[in-house]
């Protein structure tokens, strides 16, 4: 039993899609997280998978039936938007129950029960009397997650629903609505432009970007073995330092022009990229005659300072981390190296990196 979307494409009266060619498979009970940048199609995905919003070509199969043509109510899912969209003039325990007692076919007692177990189980008792303009965002938050928690349905679409919270708050429900997942066993279908709530909560990841999909798969799969350059510098906090590379021989590539770094596997002659993660870029602080940057900037994040850096050839910028009491300040002249584990790209951004290839294709 699961969601299989098939060649799903959408198109306006644009010539260019807005999505093309979509297909992923969802398993029942995995949390999948469809992440990009803005305007990239999530949400239009999301709400085609809900049956909001008409596809223009493609198939969608939820429990291996067909459900092009069946509206929202008879798909058997429940939707969190990222508005919450409650409604103002009733309190808490109104707003849960609403759409049960839209169906006019659950009981008044099973929803009762529905209603105060949903309740319970996202804390929010004690307000159930409360209107929505006398509660906070996270508490918004969890009346939209309760509603979707009585319905029943398995499926479950969530539409940036944290994006309107602070980050301590967007911590703690990250948290929370992982672990109502988990308990309940749904299908979480989520969407977000965060990197980090796609790392943190996917079992896997699809990324959307240009109509396209870029990749599907596991975080440590898509961190590690980025399809191309786009999701290699989607993510990743720094961003990866992606800089021009060329062959010098057997072993060795020559990266801007500034320092070489080793490679074990055969690469391109020429217009090729290497993709070399903050952490993995080596900082020192040397003369001026044998150094190959200058500090631009550095940020301190406690347990650990950002350093970005200009190279001297061709100006580009990178960015380092390293430990937090490591000395460097502005205008300090550096020499930047690497270690061997880098990611390299060929002239259209494909990952060419030795075994890259299999996992994405997996």
């Amino acid at each position: 039993m699961s969601t299989v979307l098939t060649n799903i494409t959408k198109n306006y009266d644009s010539e260019k899609a807005v999505l093309s060619d979509v297909n992923a498979e969802i398993q029942t009970g995995e949390f999948f997280v469809i992440v990009g940048p803005s305007g990239c199609g999530k949400s239009t995905l999301l709400r085609m998978i809900a049956g909001l919003t008409p596809i223009s070509d493609g198939e969608i199969r939820i429990n291996d039936k067909v459900v092009n043509g069946l509206p929202p109510k008879d798909r058997n899912l429940t939707m969190v938007f990222q508005s919450y969209a409650l409604f103002p003039f009733l309190n808490v325990w109104d707003n849960v129950a609403f759409g049960l007692k839209a169906r006019k076919s659950t009981s008044q007692a099973e929803i009762e029960t529905r209603v105060n177990d949903a309740l319970k189980m996202v804390n929010l008792e004690t307000l159930k009397d409360r209107k929505p303009r006398e509660l906070s965002g996270g508490q918004r938050q969890r009346v939209a997650l309760a509603r979707a928690v009585a319905s029943d349905a398995k499926i479950c679409l969530m539409d940036e629903p944290l994006s309107n919270l602070d980050a301590q708050l967007r911590i703690k429900m990250r948290q929370e609505i992982y672990a109502l997942q988990r308990k309940l066993g749904l299908t979480l279908i989520y969407v977000t432009h965060d990197q980090v709530e796609a790392m943190t909560m996917a079992d896997h990841i699809m990324v959307l970007h240009d109509s396209k999909v870029q990749q599907i798969g596991t975080p440590a799969e898509i961190y590690k073995y980025p399809a191309n350059e786009f999701v290699a510098s989607f993510f990743g906090v720094p961003p990866i330092n992606i800089l021009p590379a060329v062959k010098v021989s057997n072993g060795k590539v020559n990266v801007n022009n500034d320092f070489e770094v080793n490679i074990d596997q055969q690469v391109p002659t020429d217009n090729f990229k290497i993709g070399i993660r903050p952490n993995e870029l080596v900082i020192e602080q040397t003369d001026e005659l044998h150094a190959n940057a200058s500090v631009k900037s550095i940020e301190f994040l406690g347990d650990e300072k950002i350093v970005y850096a200009k190279m001297s050839n061709n100006d580009l910028e990178v960015a380092a981390v390293v430990a937090s009491d490591a000395d460097f300040k502005a205008y300090d002249t550096i020499k930047v190296s690497a270690s061997d584990n880098v990611l390299l790209f060929n002239g259209d951004g494909v990952n060419i990196t030795r075994n890259a290839e299999d996992v994405v294709n997996a």
